[in-house]
């Protein structure tokens, strides 16, 4: 399983929408066992959605989404955890 995270430093970026960088975690037996960085300068929830699925998202830790793009990334089939803020660690060790 491949974990996303907005991220800006090492917090949970608030906007979805804007998100540059997007920290990535891939999970086996519970465990993570790789980190790394997808840069993007793109923008706008539809294009973010295509390039998670790209990578191999399957869920997205965020802070704060909209409706649309809440949409954009049930069509890309990613799970979404909204709401988050802090520590990425901290976040994705929670879930």
């Amino acid at each position: 399983m491949v974990i996303a995270v907005t991220a800006e430093g090492n917090q949970v970026f608030q906007h979805f929408g804007h998100t540059k960088i997007f920290k990535l975690f891939t999970v086996e037996e519970g465990k993570v066992v790789a980190r790394s960085d997808l840069d993007t300068s793109m923008s706008g929830h539809e294009a973010l959605a295509v390039i998670l699925k790209q990578n191999g998202v399957s869920l997205l830790i965020c802070g704060g989404i909209g409706g649309g793009a809440k949409a954009a990334l049930q069509s890309a089939g990613i799970e979404l955890v909204a709401g988050a803020s802090g520590d990425i660690e901290t976040a994705v060790a929670d879930y």
